[in-house]
């Protein structure tokens, strides 16, 4: 799922609503439950953006799709997960981000999820490779020092080695693995926001 991005609305956004939508959405992705996946997003970018109800919405639905498109395994579609996160970043630029590339915003969003698919089926993919990729996307549409991100990058990583357990276990709601995922991404939430605050 993407960031909350910059300045305005980045400063001012809630963590535990973020944190709480995210692993929402994380959920119902593996368990492809596609309604509550857009329900969340939608939660997400009204949270993180503040784009007006209409903007949301059609932010909400280029992120369901992406996830959609990327979601097979092996056979998905990079490029058109690609395009519907520039989309997406697109809708974020238009409303005052003039800093941010959409394009590349995109790319750096989808390659952590590439980073992290390769993780999930390869071993000599690390975690402080999937770190590091989270460090780059967040680096950029902060427009912060890479350290300055990295505990919030690193916790992230670990809400996704929980996430990537919770799915080995066979994805029940009542499986304490899912709690923990929560906390880990309000934490990972709460560390960016101040690393925000800080710069």
């Amino acid at each position: 799922m993407p960031t909350p991005s910059t300045r305005s609305a980045a400063r001012s956004f809630d963590p535990v609503v973020i944190g709480r939508r995210e692993c929402d959405a994380w959920a119902a992705y593996y368990r492809r439950e596609w309604v509550p996946v857009l329900r969340a997003a939608i939660g997400m970018v009204d949270a993180g953006f503040g784009l007006g109800r209409r903007r949301t919405l059609l932010g909400a639905w280029h992120v369901l799709r992406a996830n959609q498109v990327w979601a097979p395994y092996p056979d998905n579609d990079p490029d058109a997960a690609r395009e519907h996160m520039r989309r997406f970043y697109s809708l974020v630029f238009s409303d005052g981000h003039p800093h941010l590339d959409p394009v590349r915003a995109a790319a750096l969003e989808v390659e952590w999820w590439r980073v992290h698919r390769m993780h999930q089926h390869a071993e000599d993919v690390t975690q402080d490779t999937l770190t590091a990729a989270l460090v780059d996307l967040y680096a950029y549409v902060y427009q912060l020092p890479g350290g300055a991100v990295r505990d919030a990058a690193r916790l992230r990583m670990e809400a996704m080695d929980c996430s990537d357990r919770w799915v080995a276990a066979g994805c029940a709601l009542n499986d304490p693995l899912l709690a923990h995922e929560r906390r880990l991404l309000v934490a990972s939430y709460t560390a960016l926001r101040d690393a925000i605050d800080r710069g």
